[in-house]
């Protein structure tokens, strides 16, 4: 019993290890897909949310999302400030696979991931200080309390039909694409992207840097999906590695042969956010699904990243990144796919998806327009024409990425 109780613990920390490299990862892509002139503030931004998500959760986080007690079927409950001690340090006799503290670095972990989408959808024009402002906010409140409805026993989980959500396509992806999509509405788009002649493409500096952001974060999708297991299950684990692997791998076709008939090109990016789109498709279901379903699941993911760019592009919404896109469209997408294929297939489900995605997105957007408004009608939250032609690393930071080479963006 003590060495199975080891061997799960153990399995949780390198599951925790694999989701904090997804930082790295989006770093990569958020910097590879913008413009050199911004890359400095990209990095810094991608630096400080996992600090802001690891200190908030502590704090505050992980006892919104488990305040445990009397909450169930409740929408908001509260432990206290902190985190309790259950009996010390040596918190063996938590629960039966994993630590208290295991528990709890694991979940932080999650916890920044949403602060981070929004990142590249307001990437190359927000000012810094509103920026980690809305980070600290949006992480240490509104993701917990929609976390808390269903993994901390709320009331998406105590439907009729309760709501599924295996490792967050809506608890994690989509609040941070809901968040990604109001930063980016009200911020507007940057300057010369839509013009009087049509939308000018605004390419990435650096593409090499972008395709190890995006093989990173599958590298530890692993964890976040594998050790949503919450144990070293051997059937359980590796069927989730499958799952998200071919899951990714058929987002990669859905966006190449999408992205081919509709542009007449091979585009690396939209490959790139196919992959990204397939993962977070699977991840609401990656331990219902089969083979051939998590095929499906991934490459109309895929597919819907492409129609999602072009979308957003109409209506001038600027994500450089396509991080609503993925997050945000993928995220629904895959909630909704539980109800549609896997296990627990049938309309009660389709209906608990539903309602699990409407009403994370009706508080999320709330949430999000009251920070990102206020925030724009004091102090503002976009940087002035000066700073942005300029770039955000000078004016920002004063330094440059790239120091010793000549940019001309």
């Amino acid at each position: 019993m003590q060495e199975l109780f080891t061997v799960n613990n153990l399995w949780m920390m390198m599951a925790t290890i694999l989701v904090f490299i997804m930082h790295l990862g989006f770093a990569s892509l958020e910097a590879g897909l913008t413009r050199s002139k911004n890359t400095v503030n990209i990095l810094f931004k991608n630096t400080i949310i996992p600090g802001i998500g690891i200190l908030t959760y502590a704090f505050v986080g992980f006892n919104l999302m488990y305040p445990g007690g009397d909450y169930a079927g409740a929408f908001f409950g509260f432990a206290g400030f902190g985190l309790p001690l259950p009996e010390g340090w040596d918190t063996s006799n938590y629960n039966e696979g994993y630590t208290f503290f295991t528990d709890f670095i694991f979940q932080a972990m999650f916890a920044a991931t949403a602060a981070t989408i929004v990142s590249g959808a307001v990437a190359e024009r927000v000012k810094l200080g509103p920026f980690i402002t809305f980070s600290i906010l949006y992480v240490a409140i509104c993701y917990p309390i929609v976390g808390m409805w269903k993994w901390g026993g709320g009331f998406l989980n105590t439907l009729e039909t309760p709501f599924y959500d295996f490792a967050g396509s809506t608890i994690v992806h989509s609040v941070g694409g809901w968040g990604a999509l109001i930063g980016a509405y009200l911020l507007g788009p940057r300057i010369g992207k839509y013009t009087e002649n049509g939308m000018k493409a605004i390419p990435g500096h650096n593409i090499p840097l972008a395709v190890i952001g995006v093989f990173l974060l599958w590298f530890g999708w692993f964890g976040f999906n594998g050790g949503s297991v919450l144990s070293a299950s051997p059937g359980l684990v590796s069927k989730v590695f499958v799952t998200t692997s071919i899951a990714a791998s058929a987002g990669a076709f859905g966006a190449l042969i999408i992205s081919y008939l509709k542009f007449k090109t091979y585009d690396i990016t939209m490959v790139l956010n196919g992959i990204l789109a397939g993962l977070v498709g699977i991840t609401a279901g990656a331990d219902q699904m089969g083979v051939g379903e998590s095929a499906i699941i991934g490459f109309i993911g895929g597919g819907l990243v492409v129609f999602g760019v072009v979308f957003f592009d109409k209506i001038k919404i600027d994500d450089p990144v396509g991080a609503i896109s993925v997050h945000l469209v993928g995220g629904i997408w895959g909630t909704l796919a539980v109800g549609l294929f896997g296990d627990l297939a049938g309309m009660s489900q389709v209906i608990s998806q539903l309602t699990g995605v409407a009403s994370v997105g009706v508080f999320c957007v709330g949430f999000a327009w009251v920070i990102f408004f206020t925030m724009k009608k004091t102090i503002g939250i976009r940087v002035d024409e000066k700073e942005e032609t300029e770039g955000l690393d000078i004016n920002e930071h004063a330094m440059r990425a790239y120091p010793d080479f000549a940019t001309k963006d």
